[in-house]
């Protein structure tokens, strides 16, 4: 699976809280995440834990630039993440942790999170979800559309993964 994704940090929730009205995105929804990210020669791999017995291994190759990058992923969803996260600690071994609390919202084919992020603070993520056939331009310019109404500055924007943060404050 394709999608093209943009990452920034949010300075002013109150103003992209209202900016994101303005998009009239589907009622959204609230999860409690805990990705565990495990230690492998290429992409990343992370167990995304969402309770005792729901979790979603995901596997993807992304480049690590600021702005729209396109992201290739695999998903395989679990009922016992507890114990493939210990086979996987065991095979592997743990690369670090990331814990968030993040909003999903839908506008159109785009899932827009606001992730509050354990150790970094907030921050905003927009995936456009490739269709059969969609090529990247097109979902590029479709994130870098939203990146305006949405009112986030280049400054903002964030290379790497949520885990490379934390490392960098020396805190994986």
């Amino acid at each position: 699976m394709k999608n093209v994704e943009i990452k920034a940090r949010i300075r002013d929730l109150d103003d992209f809280a209202s900016r994101l009205k303005t998009l009239k995105p589907e009622k959204p929804q609230v999860l409690v995440q805990e990705d565990v990210f495990f230690r492998i020669a290429r992409g990343r791999l992370k167990l995304r834990v969402l309770g005792p017995r729901s979790g979603e291994l995901i596997y993807y190759e992304r480049p690590d630039a600021a702005g729209p990058k396109a992201s290739e992923y695999e998903i395989a969803r679990t009922s016992e993440p507890g114990k493939l996260r210990a086979v996987l600690t065991a095979a592997l071994g743990v690369r670090g942790i990331v814990k968030k609390v993040r909003l999903v919202a839908l506008a159109g084919q785009t899932r827009i999170h606001l992730d509050e992020v354990g150790g970094l603070g907030l921050f905003m993520e927009l995936e456009v979800v490739l269709r059969p056939g969609q090529n990247i331009s097109e979902g590029t310019a479709i994130a870098r559309d939203l990146t305006k109404k949405l009112g986030i500055r280049k400054s903002d924007l964030v290379s790497g993964a949520y885990l490379d943060l934390l490392e960098k404050k020396g805190r994986p």
